[in-house]
């Protein structure tokens, strides 16, 4: 990526490139110079958006980041402004893939960063040390939220908080429906954030408390408490007197300085604009790398938004069963798309157009970028939880509060979330929001931890090196703004049949 030294009206991402990014808003008539050409722009073109460095044919590819997003529905001439007008895309079914053995990787350096962590009997590393309140079914949620609540009052030291998370389902689902909502639901309760968890259910829901029991480990029960509130005289007073239970083991616990390798690191976008591929996602995949080079977990969901991107990925995984996987994965969610009837390419959102972004290509190409260089090692279904090092590919769906759960559910400790548009919205954990740009940074700095724009005055790796420190401290107990904000919900994605 050819970020300047200097101010500079575009940006050229990629020398193969169609296209250049406008760094400021360009107005039609103006000159830029691209690799020492001068072209001058036939339209306005807003920040973020793409001019044309060359001539395009009509249904030739356009390229971003070296690889097309999209082809050209008409003649482009070098000045055009290239988007939805002009571009269209590509994506099909029909796609052929084909493993191609990785090249030997150079030796991992590692890292000498460390974080102040809670290690669990499991072996697993916690960055919060927390009571979770986790309903079986809806019907008890704002029973949970009431429990949360005055619990809460006299909170004891050591314990980060008591949270519950409230949701809608668990009653007459069906089928794979139901075994989303029990699994996400039990990998939440084994989550290491978690210092202790209460089950509460209601007693005739479809996800009834024993199979979510059968789920989670013997050594993670002992930090597990259940109450039922039918079978209960006072669920109230029971809920209470358990989650006092669960504080007294939890507030014995305390932070201890662990390697970077034990941080579980989930990455996601949300409202991205035509800087986010430029600034925060490479940003994010920076910290990837930092984590995977260290020898630790790093997670990536949103299958949706790989597509068009996905070879990427399929180039980088560690072995044939593993890029079968990816395959069956990525293919699987196509078919799903088709199968109600929508197209693949269903994607970008209206705020991502109106950031720039022109079609699903582009956008999962951006997209791509949050999981930097790391192999990938393991795919795994929605509800699944990770278990080895270097980057997991976990089913789900774009929407953010799905996606951001899911990770959460699979282990992830922290998550770096980047958006061009901003949004409130956090999950269990710390869910840092890194701003695009940084104009959205001064408009939001409630919401927004950290400035991806400064990418663009002093560099990716001073950058990093900042993100990274924010990163470490947020592992070691500075709160995230979602934390901050009370930014804290989850979502299940609802696939089949309700009764």
């Amino acid at each position: 990526m050819n970020i300047l030294s200097e101010p500079s009206p575009v940006l050229l991402v990629h020398s193969d490139d169609s296209v250049v990014i406008a760094m400021t808003p360009i107005t039609a008539g103006m000159s830029v110079i691209i690799d020492g050409e001068t072209i001058i722009a036939r339209q306005d073109i807003p920040q973020g958006h793409k001019l044309a460095r060359r001539s395009v044919a009509n249904g030739a590819p356009v390229l971003r980041y070296g690889f097309p997003f999209g082809v050209a529905t008409m003649a482009i001439e070098p000045g055009d402004h290239v988007h939805s007008h002009n571009v269209h895309t590509a994506l099909g079914t029909g796609d052929a893939y084909r493993f191609s053995p990785p090249e030997a990787d150079a030796p991992a350096h590692g890292s000498d960063r460390s974080f102040m962590g809670y290690v669990r009997d499991d072996g697993s590393v916690g960055t919060r040390n927390e009571i979770w309140i986790i309903p079986t079914v809806g019907c008890v949620g704002r029973t949970a939220e009431r429990l949360a609540a005055k619990a809460g009052l006299s909170l004891p030291a050591g314990i980060g908080g008591i949270h519950a998370f409230p949701h809608p389902l668990g009653c007459s689902q069906l089928s794979d429906d139901l075994e989303g909502t029990t699994g996400i639901l039990a990998a939440l309760a084994q989550h290491p954030n978690a210092g202790g968890v209460l089950l509460l259910g209601l007693g005739c829901e479809s996800n009834q408390m024993a199979l979510m029991l059968e789920r989670i480990p013997p050594e993670r029960r002992t930090r597990i408490r259940t109450l039922g509130a039918q079978a209960s005289t006072d669920e109230m007073a029971e809920g209470l007197a358990a989650i006092a239970e669960l504080t007294a083991i939890a507030e014995r616990d305390e932070r201890q300085a662990v390697p970077l390798s034990a941080l579980r690191l989930g990455v996601k976008c949300g409202g991205s604009d035509g800087l986010s591929g430029l600034t925060a996602n490479p940003l994010i995949g920076r910290m990837a790398d930092a984590v995977g080079e260290a020898g630790g977990s790093v997670l990536l969901t949103e299958i949706p938004e790989i597509f068009g991107a996905e070879r990427i990925l399929m180039d980088r995984c560690a072995d044939e069963a593993t890029f079968d996987a990816l395959v069956g994965l990525v293919r699987g969610f196509k078919d799903y798309f088709v199968a109600h009837g929508e197209p693949v390419s269903e994607n970008p959102s209206p705020g991502n157009i109106r950031g720039g972004i022109t079609t699903l290509e582009e956008k999962s190409l951006g997209a791509v970028q949050k999981a930097g260089h790391v192999p990938v090692t393991d795919v795994l279904p929605y509800a699944g939880r990770a278990s080895r090092t270097g980057l997991t590919v976990l089913e789900g769906p774009g929407n953010d509060a799905v996606s951001t759960t899911a990770l959460a559910a699979a282990g992830a400790t922290l998550t770096l979330f980047s958006t061009g548009r901003g949004t409130p919205l956090g999950s269990p954990i710390p869910t840092v929001k890194i701003a695009s740009n940084s104009a959205l940074a001064a408009a939001k700095p409630g919401w927004i931890d950290f400035d991806a724009g400064t990418v663009l005055a002093k560099g990716m790796d001073a950058a990093a090196q900042d993100l990274l420190d924010t990163v470490i401290a947020i592992a070691s107990g500075r709160p995230a703004r979602n934390e901050v904000n009370e930014e804290r919900s989850i979502a299940i994605w609802k696939r089949g049949v309700t009764l």
